[in-house]
Protein backbone atom coordinates (compact mmCIF):
# COMPACT_ATOMS: atom_id res chain seq x y z
CA UNK A 1 0.00 0.00 0.00
CA UNK A 2 1.43 3.37 -1.04
CA UNK A 3 2.29 5.73 1.84
CA UNK A 4 1.64 9.47 1.64
CA UNK A 5 3.39 10.21 4.94
CA UNK A 6 6.33 12.26 3.67
CA UNK A 7 4.31 14.22 1.14
CA UNK A 8 1.57 15.14 3.58
CA UNK A 9 4.02 16.04 6.33
CA UNK A 10 5.83 18.43 3.97
CA UNK A 11 2.49 19.92 2.93
CA UNK A 12 1.30 20.74 6.46
CA UNK A 13 4.63 22.21 7.50
CA UNK A 14 4.68 24.50 4.47
CA UNK A 15 1.03 25.44 4.99
CA UNK A 16 1.72 26.31 8.63
CA UNK A 17 4.45 28.73 7.54
CA UNK A 18 2.21 30.33 4.92
CA UNK A 19 -0.80 30.76 7.20
CA UNK A 20 1.21 32.17 10.10
CA UNK A 21 2.96 34.66 7.83
CA UNK A 22 -0.30 35.94 6.37
CA UNK A 23 -1.99 36.20 9.78
CA UNK A 24 0.91 38.18 11.24
CA UNK A 25 0.79 40.60 8.32
CA UNK A 26 -2.94 41.07 8.74
CA UNK A 27 -2.75 41.54 12.50
CA UNK A 28 0.09 44.04 12.31
CA UNK A 29 0.75 43.95 16.06
CA UNK A 30 1.24 40.45 17.42
CA UNK A 31 3.42 37.62 16.19
CA UNK A 32 3.38 33.87 16.68
CA UNK A 33 5.28 32.28 19.54
CA UNK A 34 6.64 28.86 18.60
CA UNK A 35 7.11 25.84 20.84
CA UNK A 36 8.67 22.68 19.45
CA UNK A 37 7.81 19.66 21.55
CA UNK A 38 8.52 15.97 21.66
CA UNK A 39 6.19 13.16 22.64
CA UNK A 40 7.74 10.54 24.91
CA UNK A 41 6.03 7.70 23.07
CA UNK A 42 7.21 8.95 19.67
CA UNK A 43 7.08 12.04 17.49
CA UNK A 44 6.28 15.62 18.36
CA UNK A 45 5.13 18.86 16.87
CA UNK A 46 5.41 22.57 16.32
CA UNK A 47 2.91 24.72 18.19
CA UNK A 48 2.49 28.36 17.17
CA UNK A 49 0.28 30.68 19.20
CA UNK A 50 -0.65 34.32 18.66
CA UNK A 51 -2.26 36.42 21.40
CA UNK A 52 -3.16 39.99 22.39
CA UNK A 53 -3.11 41.11 18.78
CA UNK A 54 -4.88 43.98 17.06
CA UNK A 55 -7.08 41.49 15.19
CA UNK A 56 -6.58 38.11 16.87
CA UNK A 57 -7.17 37.90 20.61
CA UNK A 58 -5.89 34.33 20.60
CA UNK A 59 -5.13 31.79 17.97
CA UNK A 60 -3.00 28.78 17.22
CA UNK A 61 -1.69 27.08 14.11
CA UNK A 62 -0.20 23.73 15.10
CA UNK A 63 1.42 20.84 13.30
CA UNK A 64 2.17 17.44 14.78
CA UNK A 65 3.51 14.09 13.65
CA UNK A 66 3.23 11.31 16.22
CA UNK A 67 3.74 7.57 16.14
CA UNK A 68 3.79 4.59 18.43
CA UNK A 69 1.23 2.15 19.80
CA UNK A 70 -2.46 2.86 20.18
CA UNK A 71 -3.97 2.36 23.63
CA UNK A 72 -6.63 -0.34 23.82
CA UNK A 73 -9.39 2.26 24.07
CA UNK A 74 -8.36 3.82 20.74
CA UNK A 75 -8.03 0.41 19.06
CA UNK A 76 -11.59 -0.31 20.11
CA UNK A 77 -12.74 3.14 18.96
CA UNK A 78 -11.09 2.68 15.54
CA UNK A 79 -12.27 -0.95 15.35
CA UNK A 80 -8.81 -2.24 14.47
CA UNK A 81 -6.61 -5.11 15.63
CA UNK A 82 -3.47 -3.18 14.66
CA UNK A 83 -1.90 -0.97 17.30
CA UNK A 84 1.06 0.62 15.47
CA UNK A 85 0.21 4.00 14.01
CA UNK A 86 1.45 7.24 12.52
CA UNK A 87 -0.64 10.40 12.51
CA UNK A 88 0.17 13.90 11.33
CA UNK A 89 -1.87 17.00 10.78
CA UNK A 90 -2.30 20.73 10.93
CA UNK A 91 -4.92 22.14 13.28
CA UNK A 92 -5.81 25.79 13.70
CA UNK A 93 -8.29 27.90 15.64
CA UNK A 94 -8.49 31.69 15.51
CA UNK A 95 -10.46 33.75 18.02
CA UNK A 96 -10.61 37.37 16.81
CA UNK A 97 -10.95 40.34 19.14
CA UNK A 98 -13.79 42.03 17.27
CA UNK A 99 -17.10 40.17 17.84
CA UNK A 100 -18.13 40.91 14.25
CA UNK A 101 -15.26 38.75 12.99
CA UNK A 102 -16.09 35.03 13.23
CA UNK A 103 -13.98 32.42 14.92
CA UNK A 104 -12.64 29.84 12.50
CA UNK A 105 -11.39 26.29 12.89
CA UNK A 106 -9.66 24.04 10.37
CA UNK A 107 -7.63 20.88 10.31
CA UNK A 108 -6.03 18.65 7.70
CA UNK A 109 -4.77 15.25 8.83
CA UNK A 110 -3.43 11.88 7.75
CA UNK A 111 -3.31 8.51 9.54
CA UNK A 112 -1.54 5.20 8.91
CA UNK A 113 -1.76 1.81 10.61
CA UNK A 114 0.94 -0.87 10.42
CA UNK A 115 1.24 -4.59 10.91
CA UNK A 116 3.92 -6.30 13.00
CA UNK A 117 6.40 -6.11 10.12
CA UNK A 118 5.88 -2.36 9.76
CA UNK A 119 3.94 -2.58 6.51
CA UNK A 120 1.09 -0.12 5.94
CA UNK A 121 -2.20 -1.99 6.30
CA UNK A 122 -4.59 0.97 6.35
CA UNK A 123 -4.48 4.71 5.76
CA UNK A 124 -6.93 7.55 5.54
CA UNK A 125 -7.27 11.32 5.36
CA UNK A 126 -9.53 13.65 7.31
CA UNK A 127 -10.15 17.28 8.11
CA UNK A 128 -12.33 20.23 7.30
CA UNK A 129 -12.95 23.84 8.22
CA UNK A 130 -15.92 25.58 9.78
CA UNK A 131 -16.99 29.10 10.67
CA UNK A 132 -18.39 30.25 14.02
CA UNK A 133 -19.75 33.81 13.82
CA UNK A 134 -21.23 35.81 16.68
CA UNK A 135 -23.29 37.98 14.32
CA UNK A 136 -24.87 36.65 11.16
CA UNK A 137 -23.97 37.98 7.71
CA UNK A 138 -25.25 36.06 4.73
CA UNK A 139 -22.46 37.33 2.46
CA UNK A 140 -19.80 35.99 4.85
CA UNK A 141 -21.46 32.60 4.94
CA UNK A 142 -21.78 32.49 1.16
CA UNK A 143 -18.13 33.40 0.62
CA UNK A 144 -16.80 30.83 3.08
CA UNK A 145 -18.88 28.02 1.61
CA UNK A 146 -18.42 28.98 -2.04
CA UNK A 147 -14.63 28.97 -1.77
CA UNK A 148 -14.61 25.40 -0.54
CA UNK A 149 -17.39 24.28 -2.88
CA UNK A 150 -15.31 25.25 -5.90
CA UNK A 151 -12.52 22.92 -4.79
CA UNK A 152 -14.97 20.07 -4.21
CA UNK A 153 -16.75 20.56 -7.52
CA UNK A 154 -13.47 20.47 -9.45
CA UNK A 155 -12.91 16.97 -8.07
CA UNK A 156 -16.46 15.59 -7.91
CA UNK A 157 -19.72 17.52 -7.56
CA UNK A 158 -21.09 14.94 -5.14
CA UNK A 159 -18.47 15.79 -2.50
CA UNK A 160 -19.60 19.24 -1.36
CA UNK A 161 -23.16 18.32 -0.29
CA UNK A 162 -21.87 15.16 1.35
CA UNK A 163 -19.18 16.87 3.42
CA UNK A 164 -21.27 19.96 4.15
CA UNK A 165 -23.99 17.76 5.64
CA UNK A 166 -21.35 15.89 7.66
CA UNK A 167 -20.10 19.22 9.03
CA UNK A 168 -23.58 20.33 10.06
CA UNK A 169 -24.08 16.98 11.78
CA UNK A 170 -20.70 16.89 13.52
CA UNK A 171 -20.39 20.47 14.80
CA UNK A 172 -23.62 20.32 16.70
CA UNK A 173 -24.14 20.83 20.44
CA UNK A 174 -26.89 18.26 20.89
CA UNK A 175 -27.23 19.11 24.58
CA UNK A 176 -28.11 22.70 23.54
CA UNK A 177 -30.04 21.98 20.36
CA UNK A 178 -27.74 24.38 18.53
CA UNK A 179 -25.17 24.21 15.77
CA UNK A 180 -21.74 25.38 16.88
CA UNK A 181 -21.53 27.70 13.89
CA UNK A 182 -22.67 28.04 10.29
CA UNK A 183 -20.83 25.05 8.92
CA UNK A 184 -18.26 24.36 6.28
CA UNK A 185 -16.88 20.93 5.46
CA UNK A 186 -16.09 17.88 7.57
CA UNK A 187 -14.64 14.62 6.24
CA UNK A 188 -12.97 11.65 7.86
CA UNK A 189 -11.76 8.15 7.01
CA UNK A 190 -11.22 9.04 3.34
CA UNK A 191 -9.77 5.78 2.02
CA UNK A 192 -9.13 4.19 -1.34
CA UNK A 193 -12.13 2.46 -2.87
CA UNK A 194 -13.28 1.34 -6.30
CA UNK A 195 -13.96 4.94 -7.35
CA UNK A 196 -11.10 6.93 -5.80
CA UNK A 197 -7.57 6.02 -4.76
CA UNK A 198 -5.34 7.48 -2.06
CA UNK A 199 -3.79 10.00 -4.48
CA UNK A 200 -7.25 11.42 -5.18
CA UNK A 201 -7.85 12.06 -1.48
CA UNK A 202 -4.33 13.42 -0.98
CA UNK A 203 -4.93 15.97 -3.74
CA UNK A 204 -8.40 16.77 -2.42
CA UNK A 205 -7.36 17.47 1.16
CA UNK A 206 -4.25 19.44 0.21
CA UNK A 207 -6.28 21.53 -2.26
CA UNK A 208 -8.71 22.46 0.50
CA UNK A 209 -5.80 23.37 2.75
CA UNK A 210 -4.44 25.75 0.13
CA UNK A 211 -7.71 27.70 -0.12
CA UNK A 212 -8.18 28.15 3.63
CA UNK A 213 -6.75 31.69 3.66
CA UNK A 214 -8.87 32.81 0.71
CA UNK A 215 -11.99 31.42 2.39
CA UNK A 216 -11.43 33.31 5.65
CA UNK A 217 -9.23 36.39 5.28
CA UNK A 218 -11.66 38.41 3.10
CA UNK A 219 -14.25 38.05 5.88
CA UNK A 220 -11.74 39.27 8.47
CA UNK A 221 -10.84 42.25 6.29
CA UNK A 222 -14.51 43.13 5.88
CA UNK A 223 -15.38 43.04 9.61
CA UNK A 224 -12.25 43.78 11.66
CA UNK A 225 -12.75 47.56 11.83
CA UNK A 226 -16.46 47.57 12.67
CA UNK A 227 -17.27 49.43 15.88
CA UNK A 228 -18.27 47.33 18.88
CA UNK A 229 -18.85 47.83 22.59
CA UNK A 230 -19.39 45.95 25.81
CA UNK A 231 -22.73 44.49 24.62
CA UNK A 232 -21.10 42.79 21.65
CA UNK A 233 -18.17 41.54 23.73
CA UNK A 234 -20.56 40.12 26.34
CA UNK A 235 -22.45 38.20 23.66
CA UNK A 236 -19.20 37.00 22.13
CA UNK A 237 -18.15 35.54 25.48
CA UNK A 238 -21.51 33.83 25.95
CA UNK A 239 -21.17 32.18 22.56
CA UNK A 240 -17.55 31.26 23.20
CA UNK A 241 -18.86 29.26 26.14
CA UNK A 242 -20.78 27.10 23.68
CA UNK A 243 -17.57 26.65 21.69
CA UNK A 244 -15.79 25.38 24.79
CA UNK A 245 -18.65 23.00 25.55
CA UNK A 246 -18.38 21.42 22.11
CA UNK A 247 -14.62 20.99 22.26
CA UNK A 248 -14.64 19.39 25.70
CA UNK A 249 -17.74 17.21 25.27
CA UNK A 250 -17.95 16.19 21.62
CA UNK A 251 -14.73 16.85 19.70
CA UNK A 252 -12.97 13.69 18.44
CA UNK A 253 -9.63 15.42 17.91
CA UNK A 254 -9.48 16.54 21.53
CA UNK A 255 -10.35 13.01 22.65
CA UNK A 256 -7.71 11.40 20.41
CA UNK A 257 -5.00 13.85 21.47
CA UNK A 258 -5.58 13.40 25.16
CA UNK A 259 -5.95 9.60 24.97
CA UNK A 260 -2.72 9.20 22.99
CA UNK A 261 -0.84 11.41 25.47
CA UNK A 262 -0.44 14.36 23.15
CA UNK A 263 0.75 17.72 24.43
CA UNK A 264 -2.10 19.08 26.56
CA UNK A 265 -1.24 22.74 26.02
CA UNK A 266 -1.34 22.27 22.25
CA UNK A 267 -4.56 20.25 22.34
CA UNK A 268 -6.37 22.84 24.48
CA UNK A 269 -4.95 25.75 22.50
CA UNK A 270 -8.34 25.86 20.75
CA UNK A 271 -10.08 27.28 23.81
CA UNK A 272 -10.79 31.04 23.79
CA UNK A 273 -9.17 33.36 26.37
CA UNK A 274 -12.33 35.01 27.71
CA UNK A 275 -15.56 33.08 28.18
CA UNK A 276 -18.70 33.37 30.29
CA UNK A 277 -21.63 31.20 31.31
CA UNK A 278 -24.70 33.06 32.56
CA UNK A 279 -27.58 31.03 33.93
CA UNK A 280 -30.56 31.04 31.54
CA UNK A 281 -29.12 33.84 29.40
CA UNK A 282 -31.49 34.90 26.61
CA UNK A 283 -30.82 37.64 24.03
CA UNK A 284 -33.32 40.46 23.63
CA UNK A 285 -36.22 39.64 21.30
CA UNK A 286 -35.67 41.06 17.83
CA UNK A 287 -31.98 41.77 18.44
CA UNK A 288 -29.06 40.82 16.22
CA UNK A 289 -28.00 38.44 18.96
CA UNK A 290 -31.35 36.63 18.83
CA UNK A 291 -31.08 36.45 15.04
CA UNK A 292 -27.76 34.63 15.37
CA UNK A 293 -29.20 32.22 17.93
CA UNK A 294 -32.19 31.43 15.71
CA UNK A 295 -29.88 30.68 12.79
CA UNK A 296 -27.93 28.23 14.95
CA UNK A 297 -31.11 26.56 16.21
CA UNK A 298 -32.33 26.08 12.67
Amino acid sequence: MESYKEGFLGFIQGLQDEICGELERLDGKAGFREDQWEREEGGGGRTRVISHGAVFEKGGVNTSAVHGKLPASMMEYLKTKHDRFFACGLSLVLHPLNPYVPTVHANFRYFELYDEEGEVVDLWFGGGSDLTPYYYYEEDKEHFHATQKRVCDEKDESLYPRFKEACDHYFYNAHRGEARGIGGLFYDYLRSDNARNGRFWFDFVTSLGRVFLSSYLPIVQRRKDQDFGERERYWQEIRRGRYVEFNLIHDKGTLFGLKTKGRTESILMSLPPRVRWDYEFQPEPGSAEEEMLLVLRR
